[in-house]
């Protein structure tokens, strides 16, 4: 990337950081937008932070910005609702477009998708909110066995995602994930290493980042608390695998971003089981961005600076 040349483009132009927001997933939104914010300050392009609240979003009209780096995590900055408002306001913005961002959300769609294009993922049973709780429930254990991974259909940074030991704690699981989030899905249960790959770049340009390991302590996956609570997970680049399943999984990583057609960045979960098989677990096409977060670090290992990242999702808005 001609960095030089991108911060001429940019120079004159009114940059917004939009974080914040109402998901679940706001505290993480809000120390993601103000690394973000810090970053094109110190860079020196004229930037400001706004705090997306349900009160201020009539603000948001022709002549708000002109740009508006999306820095917000879960609904509505994720799931393609503020994108299709900047879109409606001819608003250029940064990442991933309506379409992407509504299928990255949706992680049924995202396993269709995946499986269209013979990309590995987990086998898995789709239970609905209108369908019968028990009876689905039944044949999803039938089929996928315990331990089982319920999951919301469309949710971030791990919330409501529960590993099952037992058939107890299975249809606990159950009535709590249909009561808190409506659709979800029961998940075959990969034991292996918890890895994730990040994306840099938009359709034929964008390329893979170092495959990183992640290694919990004291919780039983990477939950929401594992992920951003500092010193509760070993960050292990590159990951303690073989270089054919390195490979094999960055470019299915790769795959799942152009397929879904995400723009600027993207972080691909994955588990890589005892013999080496990956699995694509979900794709988040805003991925934090805090000091914790795995896909700066991941850059950070292939010699891209956390600012440099920046300028790949600032560039995305005109891609």
């Amino acid at each position: 990337m001609d960095f030089t040349a991108l911060k001429k483009f940019f120079e004159n132009k009114k940059i917004t950081v939009i974080f914040g927001g109402w998901s679940g997933e706001r505290e993480v939104s809000l120390r993601s937008g103000r690394r973000v914010l810090d970053s094109l300050l110190r860079q020196g392009f004229k930037a400001e932070g706004f705090d997306l609240k349900r009160e201020n979003l009539h603000l948001i009209r022709p002549g708000f910005t002109d740009v508006a780096l999306i820095m917000l995590h879960g609904r509505p900055g994720e799931d393609g609702t503020i994108q299709a408002i900047f879109e409606l306001h001819g608003i250029p913005y940064t990442g991933s477009g309506v379409e992407a961002s509504v299928i990255g959300m949706d992680k049924i769609t995202t396993k269709y998708i995946l499986k269209a294009h013979n990309i590995r993922t987990p086998e898995y049973f789709f239970i609905p909110l209108w369908a019968n709780l028990e009876e689905f429930g039944e044949k999803a254990l039938n089929q996928l066995g315990i331990p089982c991974v319920v999951k919301p259909r469309s949710e971030g940074s791990s919330l409501g995602v529960k590993i099952c030991h037992t058939e107890e704690e299975f249809h606990n699981a159950l009535k709590d994930t249909r009561g808190k989030y409506g659709d979800l899905f029961v998940e075959k249960y990969i034991k292996g290493k918890t890895v994730t790959v990040g994306i840099l770049g938009t359709a034929e340009k964008s390329f893979p980042l170092p495959v990183l390991e992640l290694r919990v302590k004291g919780r039983e996956f990477y939950d929401y608390k594992a992920k951003y609570t500092k010193g509760l997970t070993e960050f292990i680049i590159p990951a303690e695998i073989s270089q054919h399943s390195t490979k094999e999984l960055q470019e299915a990583a790769l795959l799942t971003h152009r397929v879904i057609s995400c723009k600027g960045f993207s972080r691909v979960d994955a588990v890589v089981d005892e013999d080496g098989n990956y699995y694509i677990l979900e794709i988040n096409t805003i991925p934090g961005m805090t000091e914790l977060s795995d896909l700066p670090k991941e850059a950070e290992a292939m010699g891209i600076s956390y600012d440099e990242v920046v300028l790949y999702i600032l560039r995305s808005a005109f891609e």
